[in-house]
Protein backbone atom coordinates (compact mmCIF):
# COMPACT_ATOMS: atom_id res chain seq x y z
CA UNK A 1 0.00 0.00 0.00
CA UNK A 2 1.34 3.43 -0.96
CA UNK A 3 0.95 6.03 1.76
CA UNK A 4 2.04 9.09 -0.23
CA UNK A 5 -1.40 9.56 -1.90
CA UNK A 6 -3.04 9.50 1.53
CA UNK A 7 -0.63 12.09 2.90
CA UNK A 8 -1.29 14.28 -0.15
CA UNK A 9 -5.02 13.87 0.37
CA UNK A 10 -4.74 14.79 4.07
CA UNK A 11 -2.66 17.86 3.25
CA UNK A 12 -5.04 19.03 0.54
CA UNK A 13 -8.04 18.46 2.81
CA UNK A 14 -6.36 20.38 5.63
CA UNK A 15 -5.77 23.36 3.36
CA UNK A 16 -9.23 23.16 1.81
CA UNK A 17 -11.07 22.89 5.13
CA UNK A 18 -8.72 24.94 7.29
CA UNK A 19 -8.87 28.17 5.31
CA UNK A 20 -11.67 30.28 6.84
CA UNK A 21 -14.74 30.11 4.64
CA UNK A 22 -18.52 29.67 4.95
CA UNK A 23 -18.24 26.56 7.12
CA UNK A 24 -15.73 28.05 9.57
CA UNK A 25 -17.62 31.36 9.77
CA UNK A 26 -20.88 29.56 10.50
CA UNK A 27 -19.21 27.30 13.07
CA UNK A 28 -17.62 30.18 14.96
CA UNK A 29 -20.85 32.19 14.97
CA UNK A 30 -22.82 29.23 16.31
CA UNK A 31 -20.32 28.60 19.10
CA UNK A 32 -20.38 32.26 20.14
CA UNK A 33 -24.18 32.46 20.21
CA UNK A 34 -24.99 28.96 21.55
CA UNK A 35 -21.93 27.54 23.28
CA UNK A 36 -19.75 24.59 22.36
CA UNK A 37 -22.04 21.90 23.83
CA UNK A 38 -25.03 22.90 21.73
CA UNK A 39 -22.93 23.11 18.56
CA UNK A 40 -21.94 19.43 18.64
CA UNK A 41 -24.83 18.35 16.31
CA UNK A 42 -23.77 21.12 13.91
CA UNK A 43 -20.18 19.86 13.80
CA UNK A 44 -21.28 16.22 13.51
CA UNK A 45 -23.50 17.10 10.54
CA UNK A 46 -20.62 18.83 8.78
CA UNK A 47 -18.40 15.78 9.25
CA UNK A 48 -21.14 13.41 8.05
CA UNK A 49 -21.75 15.63 5.03
CA UNK A 50 -18.07 15.52 4.08
CA UNK A 51 -18.03 11.72 4.36
CA UNK A 52 -21.14 11.63 2.15
CA UNK A 53 -19.32 13.60 -0.55
CA UNK A 54 -16.28 11.34 -0.15
CA UNK A 55 -18.47 8.25 -0.49
CA UNK A 56 -20.19 9.65 -3.59
CA UNK A 57 -16.84 10.33 -5.25
CA UNK A 58 -15.53 6.86 -4.45
CA UNK A 59 -18.75 5.22 -5.59
CA UNK A 60 -18.20 6.65 -9.04
CA UNK A 61 -20.98 9.20 -8.83
CA UNK A 62 -18.95 12.02 -10.33
CA UNK A 63 -20.49 11.34 -13.74
CA UNK A 64 -23.92 11.19 -12.13
CA UNK A 65 -23.34 14.54 -10.47
CA UNK A 66 -22.34 16.05 -13.81
CA UNK A 67 -25.37 14.54 -15.51
CA UNK A 68 -27.83 15.79 -12.92
CA UNK A 69 -26.35 19.21 -12.35
CA UNK A 70 -29.83 20.69 -12.09
CA UNK A 71 -30.54 18.57 -9.03
CA UNK A 72 -27.34 19.74 -7.36
CA UNK A 73 -28.25 23.35 -8.15
CA UNK A 74 -31.59 22.82 -6.43
CA UNK A 75 -29.81 21.35 -3.40
CA UNK A 76 -27.46 24.32 -3.37
CA UNK A 77 -30.22 26.95 -3.42
CA UNK A 78 -32.37 25.13 -0.88
CA UNK A 79 -29.36 25.13 1.43
CA UNK A 80 -28.78 28.83 0.78
CA UNK A 81 -32.43 29.63 1.56
CA UNK A 82 -32.24 27.67 4.80
CA UNK A 83 -29.06 29.43 5.91
CA UNK A 84 -30.65 32.81 5.14
CA UNK A 85 -33.65 31.87 7.27
CA UNK A 86 -31.35 30.90 10.14
CA UNK A 87 -29.50 34.23 9.77
CA UNK A 88 -32.83 36.09 9.91
CA UNK A 89 -33.89 34.23 13.06
CA UNK A 90 -30.52 34.87 14.68
CA UNK A 91 -30.71 38.59 13.87
CA UNK A 92 -34.19 38.84 15.38
CA UNK A 93 -33.40 36.65 18.40
CA UNK A 94 -34.59 38.38 21.59
CA UNK A 95 -32.19 39.13 24.42
CA UNK A 96 -33.12 38.33 28.01
CA UNK A 97 -32.24 41.47 29.94
CA UNK A 98 -32.20 39.57 33.27
CA UNK A 99 -29.34 37.28 32.42
CA UNK A 100 -25.66 37.87 31.93
CA UNK A 101 -25.16 34.69 29.94
CA UNK A 102 -25.43 34.00 26.25
CA UNK A 103 -28.31 31.78 25.05
CA UNK A 104 -27.70 28.16 26.05
CA UNK A 105 -30.24 26.04 24.19
CA UNK A 106 -30.98 25.57 20.52
CA UNK A 107 -32.75 22.66 18.90
CA UNK A 108 -30.31 19.84 18.18
CA UNK A 109 -32.23 19.04 14.99
CA UNK A 110 -31.98 22.67 13.87
CA UNK A 111 -28.24 22.60 14.50
CA UNK A 112 -27.82 19.31 12.67
CA UNK A 113 -29.91 20.51 9.70
CA UNK A 114 -27.90 23.71 9.44
CA UNK A 115 -24.61 21.81 9.41
CA UNK A 116 -25.86 19.39 6.78
CA UNK A 117 -27.28 22.16 4.59
CA UNK A 118 -24.03 24.09 4.82
CA UNK A 119 -21.90 21.07 3.86
CA UNK A 120 -24.05 19.49 1.15
CA UNK A 121 -24.78 22.86 -0.45
CA UNK A 122 -21.20 24.17 -0.48
CA UNK A 123 -19.66 23.93 -3.99
CA UNK A 124 -16.16 24.22 -2.49
CA UNK A 125 -16.61 20.92 -0.67
CA UNK A 126 -18.40 19.32 -3.60
CA UNK A 127 -15.60 20.19 -6.02
CA UNK A 128 -12.90 18.94 -3.65
CA UNK A 129 -14.33 15.44 -3.42
CA UNK A 130 -15.94 14.98 -6.83
CA UNK A 131 -13.25 16.70 -8.90
CA UNK A 132 -10.00 16.81 -6.92
CA UNK A 133 -10.09 13.51 -5.03
CA UNK A 134 -9.33 11.48 -8.21
CA UNK A 135 -6.13 13.55 -8.53
CA UNK A 136 -4.79 11.95 -5.34
CA UNK A 137 -6.40 8.51 -5.30
CA UNK A 138 -6.92 6.00 -8.12
CA UNK A 139 -10.64 5.49 -7.52
CA UNK A 140 -10.83 2.68 -10.10
CA UNK A 141 -8.75 0.49 -7.77
CA UNK A 142 -10.21 1.74 -4.48
CA UNK A 143 -12.36 -0.53 -2.34
CA UNK A 144 -13.90 -0.63 1.12
CA UNK A 145 -10.52 -0.62 2.89
CA UNK A 146 -9.40 2.47 0.97
CA UNK A 147 -12.71 4.15 1.75
CA UNK A 148 -12.25 3.38 5.46
CA UNK A 149 -8.75 4.89 5.42
CA UNK A 150 -9.88 8.02 3.58
CA UNK A 151 -12.95 8.42 5.79
CA UNK A 152 -10.76 8.13 8.89
CA UNK A 153 -8.30 10.68 7.52
CA UNK A 154 -11.21 12.99 6.71
CA UNK A 155 -12.72 12.76 10.18
CA UNK A 156 -9.40 13.19 12.01
CA UNK A 157 -8.40 16.17 9.85
CA UNK A 158 -11.77 17.87 10.19
CA UNK A 159 -11.79 17.22 13.94
CA UNK A 160 -8.40 18.89 14.34
CA UNK A 161 -9.57 21.94 12.40
CA UNK A 162 -13.14 22.34 13.66
CA UNK A 163 -12.36 21.64 17.31
CA UNK A 164 -9.54 24.18 17.23
CA UNK A 165 -11.90 26.84 15.87
CA UNK A 166 -14.52 25.78 18.41
CA UNK A 167 -12.05 26.25 21.28
CA UNK A 168 -11.04 29.71 20.05
CA UNK A 169 -14.67 30.75 19.62
CA UNK A 170 -15.50 29.46 23.10
CA UNK A 171 -12.70 31.52 24.61
CA UNK A 172 -14.11 34.60 22.88
CA UNK A 173 -17.59 33.72 24.09
CA UNK A 174 -16.70 33.92 27.80
CA UNK A 175 -16.03 37.64 27.30
CA UNK A 176 -19.65 38.24 26.25
CA UNK A 177 -21.69 38.62 29.44
CA UNK A 178 -23.96 41.67 29.10
CA UNK A 179 -27.26 41.88 27.17
CA UNK A 180 -25.64 44.38 24.81
CA UNK A 181 -22.82 41.92 24.13
CA UNK A 182 -25.37 39.14 23.61
CA UNK A 183 -27.22 41.23 21.04
CA UNK A 184 -23.94 42.10 19.34
CA UNK A 185 -22.94 38.41 19.22
CA UNK A 186 -26.33 37.49 17.73
CA UNK A 187 -25.96 40.15 15.03
CA UNK A 188 -22.41 39.05 14.24
CA UNK A 189 -23.60 35.46 14.05
CA UNK A 190 -26.43 36.43 11.72
CA UNK A 191 -24.03 38.32 9.45
CA UNK A 192 -21.65 35.36 9.43
CA UNK A 193 -24.46 32.95 8.58
CA UNK A 194 -25.76 35.25 5.86
CA UNK A 195 -22.22 35.66 4.57
CA UNK A 196 -21.88 31.89 4.39
CA UNK A 197 -25.04 31.74 2.28
CA UNK A 198 -23.77 34.55 0.04
CA UNK A 199 -20.37 32.87 -0.39
CA UNK A 200 -22.04 29.62 -1.42
CA UNK A 201 -24.33 31.47 -3.85
CA UNK A 202 -21.36 33.24 -5.43
CA UNK A 203 -19.51 30.02 -6.23
CA UNK A 204 -20.16 28.02 -9.38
Amino acid sequence: MEFIPYFLFAGALFLNAGVPGPSIAALVSRVITNGWRNVIPFIAAMWIGEVIWLSMAMAGLTTLAQTFQFGFHILKWVSIAYLCWLAFKMWRKPVNEKTDELPQRTSSWSMFSAGMALTLGNPKIMVFYLALLPSFIDLSKAGVSEWAILASITLVTLAAIDLSWTFLAHRARVLLRTPKAVRFANRIGAVAMGGAAAAIAARN
